[in-house]
C-alpha cells in the first residue's frame, strides 16, 4: 500500500471514531462556600456588586411590605465584613437595588427611589401608578434605562430620558419578581407564579420561556455566553444554560434558609446570597 493511502486510510477510520465517540457533557458547576457574614444584617432581600470592592444590601427589618421606615441599605466588602451596616436609613422594606454611574436605583414598597452613592442621600422618587404597588427587582439597561417589577400587580415599570412609565403589564407576566436588562433589546424576567426564567423582546414586547419548573423565582445575575444564576427565594439556586438546560445548584430549604436576589462578581466567581430571615450573606465560589 502506498504510503499516501495508507494516510487516507487511517485519517478516515479516526474520523468514523470520533463519530461514534460521544461528546463529553462538562461537569455541572458546583458551589463551595467561602464565607458568611456575621448576623448585624436585617432581613437581607438584595445585594449589588459595584464592580470595586463594594456590596450593596438592603435590609427589610420588618414585614416586607409595611411602610415603617425602618429599612436600610448596609455596604460589606468582598470578603464579608460589614463596612458600614447603615449606609443610608429612612426606607421602608427596600429590594431590589440597580447601579448606574454614581446613582443607586433601589425599589421601595410602592415607590423607587434614587441614592446618590457619594453621599447616601435620596435625591428623586417615582411612586407606583394606581393602588397597592409592590414594587420588587431593578436592573438598568447600558444605555440607563431603569426597569422595575411588580410582583404583586403583574406590572414592568420603565423609566427613560425622565420619563416614568408603566411599560408592560398583565397576567402574561405572571408575578414577575426578578428581572435583568441583557443589552438594550433583551429583558430576562423570572415569573415567580410559574417559576420560570422568560425572555421579553424589549421593542415587540413578547415573552419567550428559556426554563422553568425554579418556584418562587427571585434573582437573575448572568454567568455569561448566555448562561445565568436564578434563585428560588424558598431557599434554591439553579444555573440555566443558554439552551434552557437547568440544574440545581444548592438547596437550603430543609434548613429553612431562603435565597433571595442574588449577584455574581464574575472576576472572583463569588456567587452572593442574602438568607433573608437568617440575616446574613453568604458567598459561594462557582467551581
Amino acid at each position: 500500500m502506498k504510503h499516501s493511502n495508507l494516510i487516507v486510510l487511517l485519517t478516515a477510520v479516526s474520523l468514523s471514531l470520533l463519530a461514534l465517540t460521544p461528546p463529553v457533557k462538562p461537569k455541572p458547576a458546583k458551589l463551595v462556600k467561602v464565607w458568611e457574614t456575621d448576623t448585624t444584617l436585617r432581613t437581607p432581600e438584595s445585594v449589588l456588586y459595584d464592580g470595586d470592592n463594594t456590596l450593596y444590601v438592603t435590609n427589610i427589618d420588618g414585614k416586607p411590605g409595611e411602610l415603617d421606615g425602618s429599612g436600610f441599605i448596609s455596604k460589606v466588602t468582598l470578603d464579608g465584613k460589614i463596612e458600614n451596616l447603615r449606609w443610608t436609613s429612612g426606607l421602608n422594606a427596600p429590594k431590589g437595588m440597580g447601579l448606574y454611574k454614581n446613582r443607586l436605583y433601589v425599589t421601595d414598597v410602592y415607590r423607587l427611589v434614587c441614592i446618590n452613592t457619594e453621599n447616601g442621600q435620596a435625591e428623586k422618587t417615582w411612586d407606583a401608578v394606581g393602588k397597592g404597588g409592590f414594587l420588587n427587582d431593578v436592573t438598568i439597561a447600558k444605555d440607563g434605562t431603569v426597569y422595575v417589577s411588580d410582583n404583586q400587580n403583574d406590572k414592568i415599570y420603565r423609566l427613560k430620558d425622565e420619563k416614568w412609565e408603566v411599560w408592560m403589564e398583565g397576567e402574561q407576566l405572571n408575578k414577575p419578581n426578578g428581572v435583568l436588562a441583557v443589552g438594550k433589546d433583551k429583558l430576562m424576567v423570572g415569573s415567580t407564579k410559574i417559576g420560570a426564567l422568560r425572555s421579553v423582546d424589549v421593542a415587540k414586547k413578547t415573552l419567550t420561556t428559556l426554563a422553568d419548573g425554579m418556584a418562587a423565582t427571585d434573582g437573575i445575575v448572568p454567568e455569561g455566553k448566555g448562561n445565568y444564576f436564578v434563585s428560588d427565594w424558598n431557599g434554591q439556586i439553579f444555573h440555566v444554560s443558554a439552551d434552557g438546560t437547568k440544574v440545581q445548584l444548592l438547596d437550603t430549604r430543609e434548613q429553612k434558609i431562603n435565597s433571595a436576589d442574588i449577584d455574581y462578581v464574575a472576576s472572583k466567581k463569588l456567587l452572593i446570597v442574602p438568607t433573608f430571615y437568617k440575616n446574613s450573606l453568604v458567598a459561594y465560589r462557582v467551581e
